[in-house]
C-alpha cells in the first residue's frame, strides 16, 4: 500500500502528525521501535497509579486553543510546580532565585 505520509517515531509531535493528517483525509504509516504510543510520556498503570515510564513529564501552556486540543484525547490535573529544598529546617524555592539567595544570605 502506499501511504501519504511514513512517520518515525509515535512520540507527541508524530501522533499529532498522524492524527491530524488523517483528519485531513490522508494516508499515515506510523513506526516506533517502542510497542506504544507516546513516546517519552508514555504512562503504565500499576495497581491503580499512572506510572512515568521513562520520567515524569507536566504539560504546560498558557494558549486556550492548544490546551482545548490535548484535553479530547485525555482529562488533565491542574498542577503548579513549585519546588522547594529543605535544608537544615529552612524552605528555599527552586531553581534559585533572588528570593532564595536573599533568604540564604540576607
Amino acid at each position: 500500500m502506499k501511504y501519504d505520509y511514513l512517520i518515525v517515531g509515535a512520540g507527541l509531535f508524530g501522533a499529532v502528525f498522524a492524527h491530524e493528517a488523517k483528519k485531513a483525509g490522508k494516508s499515515v504509516l506510523v513506526i516506533d521501535r517502542r510497542p506504544q504510543i507516546g513516546g517519552n510520556v508514555y504512562t503504565e498503570d500499576v495497581e491503580g497509579i499512572h506510572v512515568h515510564k521513562y520520567g515524569a513529564h507536566i504539560f504546560h501552556t498558557n494558549l486556550k486553543h492548544v490546551w482545548d486540543y490535548v484535553n479530547q484525547f485525555a482529562t488533565f490535573n491542574r498542577f503548579t510546580n513549585s519546588p522547594v529544598a529543605n535544608y537544615h529546617g529552612e524552605l528555599y524555592s527552586l531553581p534559585f532565585n533572588m528570593y532564595t539567595f536573599n533568604k540564604m544570605w540576607g
